[in-house]
Formats: structure tokens, sequence, C-alpha cells
């Protein structure tokens, strides 16, 4: 299944255009590797999403072409979600 219908059914991310957004972004890793939104995603893939200050790590468990809301829930394992640490922008001094 493709990475942006995956994320949508499974509900990771809400619309399948954000999806797209985000992987053309390079903000999703599928194992490690920079994805499209069009990669193919399967069973035991571990996907990395970039979400502004946070990066949620979840591993795929089932793919389905459709799924009922609560359902969706199955279709991915959350593995760990890590806060992102805001980095302070350095300023340069030009007193010479």
């Amino acid at each position: 299944m493709r990475l942006d219908k995956f994320l949508k059914v499974s509900r990771l991310i809400k619309r399948r255009t954000l999806a797209k957004e985000v992987a053309v972004q390079g903000r999703i890793t599928i194992n490690d590797k920079v994805a499209k939104a069009s990669s193919t995603v399967k069973v035991g893939d571990e996907l990395a999403i970039r979400f502004g200050q946070k990066i949620v790590t979840a591993r795929v468990e089932e793919i389905r072409e459709n799924v009922k809301k609560e359902d969706a829930l199955k279709m991915f394992t959350i593995i760990k979600e890590e806060r992102l640490e805001k980095v302070e922008p350095e300023f340069i001094d030009d007193e010479d």
C-alpha cells in the first residue's frame, strides 16, 4: 500500500493530501530511509514521522484498504515518541 494512503487509512495523518505534503518535505522515513508519498508500506515496516517538534515512530501491524475508526489503531503500534529540543539561533557578533 502507498505510504500516503496508509497514513490516511490508519489515521496517523487525517488527510491524504497532508500525508503527501509531509512526505515531500522529507519528514517521514520507512526503516530509516527517507520516504516518498508513493513508497510502499509493508507489515513490519517502521515509520518515523516528524510532527513539528516531535518524532513519532510506529511499526506497521496490518495493511487494510478500508477500516472503521475504532479499528484503525490496530494497523500500527507506537514504538516511541520523542520530543526534539528547540535549537536557539546563534547570534553572530559583527564587532571587529
